[in-house]
């Protein structure tokens, strides 16, 4: 196993471990307070690259998964990089969860300015990288749950934990995203722009319990302009995490991924192919 340590532009340091299999590398990065953070790249599978996508878990989630998008997005010409985030990964959570128990330690959890703020570091050094290894100007962030979260700030959504995003992507895209609660308050995402997908699944509940209904709240609110909301039949919240009985859901959320960003390529994001298993409307 090859180790390489490099400086990149904006001083990020990274050290690059090469592994053999699903042209993965692991890489350790040094963010803006010289905290590490931890990504799984996957490199294009194509001679030139279409643009960096990176991948933000939700909490509790690592770099180590989310392999499904990773591969989906490689195989699409994209350098995907899956980050994670130390301040909300399973060891933060797992502290949570032994102080406050899981319904109270997640939820204090997802509302941790802290954790967010983490979170914008983590993203911005991946970033930072990852620009120096594809040289195209697209840009996409895919967040799930408390990424999904971390996703919409970024965007411009407002939110009630104080936090400003940079809005320095050229589209999102939202699996499983919160409505109005403890992070959002009402019309939250009327000032984002930018193209967004968002996706949630019919069995896709919120944590306090409400509808799976409320996560297309942000798709509702925002301005028309290449908006997109799928709604996968039987999808749960962990199926787009990749457990459970998860592969429909994983085959559809890359299949929707896919005709999304071709879309905004062709200037057309009207244009919807429907599939089997999913409800797919835009504006």
């Amino acid at each position: 196993m090859n180790r390489l340590s490099r400086s990149f532009p904006g001083g990020v340091l990274v050290l690059l471990i090469a592994m053999e299999a699903c042209a993965q590398d692991a890489v350790s990065l040094l963010r803006q307070d010289q905290k590490a953070v931890q990504v799984t790249a996957y490199s294009p599978k194509s001679a030139g690259c279409r643009g960096v996508a990176i991948i933000s878990p939700g909490a509790g989630g690592s770099e180590k998964g989310y392999q499904y998008i990773g591969e989906a997005m490689s195989s699409l010409g994209y350098l995907a990089v899956v980050v994670g985030h130390q301040e909300s990964g399973r060891g933060a959570l797992r502290e949570h969860l032994r102080n406050h128990g899981l319904r109270e330690g997640l939820s204090e959890l997802i509302t941790d300015p802290n954790a967010y703020r983490g979170r914008f570091m983590d993203i911005a050094a991946a970033k930072v990288w990852a620009a120096f290894k594809c040289n195209a100007s697209e840009s996409i962030l895919i967040g799930h749950s408390m990424g999904a979260a971390t996703a919409m700030m970024e965007a411009g959504a407002r939110n009630k934990l104080g936090l400003n995003g940079t809005d320095s992507f050229s589209a999102y895209i939202a699996l499983s995203p919160q409505g109005t609660g403890s992070i959002f308050p009402q019309n939250a995402w009327t000032d984002i722009k930018r193209p967004v997908l968002s996706l949630t699944g019919n069995r896709d509940d919120e944590l306090g319990g409400a509808s799976w209904e409320t996560r297309t709240e942000p798709y509702m609110n925002m301005p028309v302009g290449c908006k997109w909301l799928g709604v996968i039949d039987g999808a749960t919240h962990m199926n787009f995490a990749g457990f459970g009985m998860s592969r429909r859901t994983e085959l559809l959320t890359t299949q929707v991924i896919a005709s999304f960003l071709d879309g905004i390529h062709r200037g057309d994001c009207r244009t919807l192919n429907q599939s089997r298993g999913i409800d797919i409307r835009s504006k």
